[in-house]
């Protein structure tokens, strides 16, 4: 016979614990080997080990006659105290201390799963609003029995093995007193329940899975990256619970002649030398048209021009942000015979540049 370790060496705590020493140990180890959660081999013999530790630790008696007279102690008190006592397994005794998933838990309604998705859309469709198909496959509940896993025009049954508790109680004598070791009946699975004719639709399951196409109000000043939620469009729940959620995420595409920061868009407008120099009224390209934009005499590369209100809409109030129209002086690559020549002659009037400010600071 395998010889007994020390149960504070089980628990890893000093002999002069306090009885929340103890409770904390017990807490940390159970969620580490509790058999609903690791699966190793071993770790139900370690699991059985700490919650025998337990047991007496936690007891003051218990762990008195432990302290004094060692494991014999503790088995003496265990017959002498134990008599009648429901363990209820392993489990009973996890979900006192973590509330896990105990019978009257497997049977009540849960939430379906949520689900994600993604959509693509261009800057217009952002600034407009736009309304987007978009295809999941989700789990609902079957359309012949509703769910029930029966044929419809039947119901599921009572399970005979549990009577309707899903839990099927043992009662066990022994040398320290009587043991009641509860576990999920195997007939019904914890259900209470059973299926004596399934449905033929969806087998039994209750539910089926369905590819959907759907529909989708993007507002107008939607973000890139921005995540919308469509209640109740996720999994369906199970035993009457209620379906999860969809959330979409959606991502703009770039644009050819805007970049969008916040609410504002940023456009470059190229410009020459005569029109930078002498000035000029140009139509720019905005979401909304065309917009008449007065360039004025002298406009240097990387001033900005601000058009008021062409920008994108505010998502959650009214109003727009501003078009943000940067000026660039293209110079030109190639030049006719005639045009050099006029070049050369500016050339000769005008003064040498001049550094600017900033970049005399600079």
């Amino acid at each position: 016979m395998a010889t007994k370790r020390d149960y504070y060496e089980v628990l890893s705590i000093a002999r002069d614990a306090s009885d929340e020493d103890v409770k904390k140990a017990f807490r940390r180890l159970a969620m580490q080997y509790h058999p609903d959660r690791n699966r190793e081999d071993g770790a139900e013999a370690k699991f059985k080990e700490m919650n025998e530790a337990y047991e007496v630790l936690s007891d003051p008696d218990k762990r008195a006659a432990y302290d004094r007279f060692g494991h014999v102690g503790a088995e003496s008190a265990y017959a002498r105290g134990f008599e009648g006592f429901d363990f209820g397994g392993f489990g009973d005794i996890f979900d006192a201390f973590f509330g896990g998933m105990t019978t009257a838990a497997r049977k009540a309604p849960q939430r379906g799963a949520d689900l994600r998705a993604e959509v693509t859309i261009t800057l217009e469709d952002a600034a407009f609003g736009v309304e987007k198909e978009i295809e999941i496959i989700r789990t609902e509940l079957c359309s012949q029995c509703r769910g029930t896993g029966a044929r419809p025009g039947t119901q599921p049954t009572q399970c005979p093995n549990c009577n309707g508790s899903g839990q099927i109680r043992r009662v066990q004598q022994s040398l320290f007193g009587r043991f009641i070791n509860t576990t999920v009946c195997s007939r019904c699975q914890g259900e209470g329940k059973i299926i004596a004719d399934p449905c033929p639709q969806c087998r039994g399951a209750g539910q089926e899975r369905y590819h959907r196409r759907l529909k989708v109000n993007i507002p107008a000043g939607i973000g890139d990256g921005s995540q919308m939620r469509l209640t109740s469009e996720g999994e369906a729940g199970l035993r009457g619970g209620s379906s999860g959620d969809l959330y979409i995420s959606v991502s703009v595409r770039k644009h050819d002649l805007f970049v969008r920061e916040d609410d504002s868009i940023l456009y470059e407008l190229p410009v020459n030398f005569a029109q930078a120099a002498l000035g000029a009224e140009l139509e720019v390209p905005t979401l909304y048209g065309k917009a008449k934009l007065l360039i004025p005499p002298g406009s240097q590369t990387g001033k900005i021009f601000k058009l008021k209100n062409q920008g994108m809409p505010h998502l959650h109030h009214n109003g727009r942000g501003d078009q943000l129209v940067r000026l660039f002086v293209a110079t030109p690559d190639s030049l006719t015979k005639e045009q050099r020549q006029l070049f050369e002659e500016l050339a000769k009037t005008l003064s040498p540049a001049k550094k600017t400010a900033k970049e005399k600071e600079g």
